[in-house]
């Protein structure tokens, strides 16, 4: 429950209302939002409407403790390995869907650094539609992609699709947790209680709701590093190979105070759609996004229609700076 406090409030009539609700054994914090003291009690109590200072009892579901902007108002800002997300940092996460070698990730990660990128993406297990389509190299991928860290600085993202296989994404910096995942509750649970960063994709049909419940299963266990993913849902349109839902930016931007990110690349499933898609995701206020970026798209082993070329990520990159300060000002 919140308790929004009257504006002009002395500060010992706010202390006493606190103070009496913790010896009752309700837990209070208390935050500003917009110039308005909010004491946020855990559980339900009726002792709120006997204090004249309170103006209003607003009721909050438990499940939006902690990915709520209500209980947080301020935007999580977060770094890593020295790249900033939010507050103005925009993250640009680049590389192949899948490592396929030692010489190919590092190539492309050094050629989307010069190009802007801020992180490398690479997968190194692809959990596929088809069980015939290639699954990627497994650890060794994982391998190349710290080395491809080392050669570069860029921290690296690659995606976890089991538990058992933690200990070796050790030296990966963002842990991503797939579309078909989002509802895989043990795998979130046990997220939760790690000290990494977890970039959280929303489902084929998840609504905006359903990913930030999926975000409470990994903050529930402690672990406050989420990032947010829209990559496009599944609607009765096939003209692209998802419907980017660019609205759901806006609307998480409002609901939460996590980082938001797109992902235009799986939402257009063709590079040509790629560019437009990412502009309108800066446009809407995204934090930063993922784009698929291999050097030779039409041999790459995992989903080369829709990856860009550096060079082309180059002209998105720099055009996208300029529609993020156009919107700032």
């Amino acid at each position: 429950m919140l308790a929004i406090i009257r504006r002009g409030t002395d500060e010992e009539k706010i202390k006493f209302v606190s103070d009496m609700l913790n010896k009752n054994g309700f837990g209070v914090s208390r935050f500003r939002n917009d110039g308005v003291d909010i004491l946020s009690v855990e559980g339900e109590t009726d002792m709120l409407a006997c204090f004249d200072i309170v103006e209003r009892v607003v009721g909050i579901h438990e499940e939006c403790r902690f990915s709520s902007r209500i209980n947080h108002p301020e935007d999580t800002v977060m770094e890593i390995c020295g790249a900033k997300i939010g507050d103005g940092g925009f993250a640009f996460i680049a590389g192949p869907c899948s490592v396929e070698s030692r010489e190919q990730i590092i190539e492309i990660a050094k050629e989307v650094k010069n190009a802007g990128a801020t992180m490398l993406r690479g997968g190194a297990f692809k959990p596929r539609t088809s069980p015939y389509s290639f699954q990627g190299i497994g650890t060794e991928g994982l391998e190349f992609l710290s080395e491809a860290k080392k050669e570069t600085g860029l921290p690296t993202v690659s995606e976890i699709t089991d538990i058992a296989m933690l200990e070796a994404y050790e030296n990966v910096d963002v842990l991503q947790v797939g579309a078909r995942n989002m509802q895989n509750f043990e795998l979130l649970r046990e997220l939760g209680k790690t000290n990494k960063h977890i970039l959280l994709k929303r489902g084929f049909s998840a609504t905006v709701d359903e990913l930030l419940m999926s975000a409470e299963y990994i903050m529930a266990g402690g672990n406050m590093k989420v990032i947010l993913c829209e990559r496009g849902i599944r609607t009765f349109e096939n003209s692209a190979r998802n419907t980017f839902d660019v609205s759901s930016i806006a609307v998480l931007k409002k609901k939460t105070h996590l980082p938001v990110i797109a992902d235009p690349s799986h939402a257009a499933g063709m590079a040509s759609f790629v560019k437009p898609l990412t502009f309108a995701a800066c446009a809407a206020g995204a934090d930063g996004a993922m784009l698929e970026v291999h050097n030779d798209p039409m041999h790459a082993l995992c989903d080369g229609a829709q990856a860009v070329t550096p060079d082309e990520f180059e002209s998105i990159a720099r055009i996208s700076a300029n529609i993020r300060k156009a919107i700032s000002e």
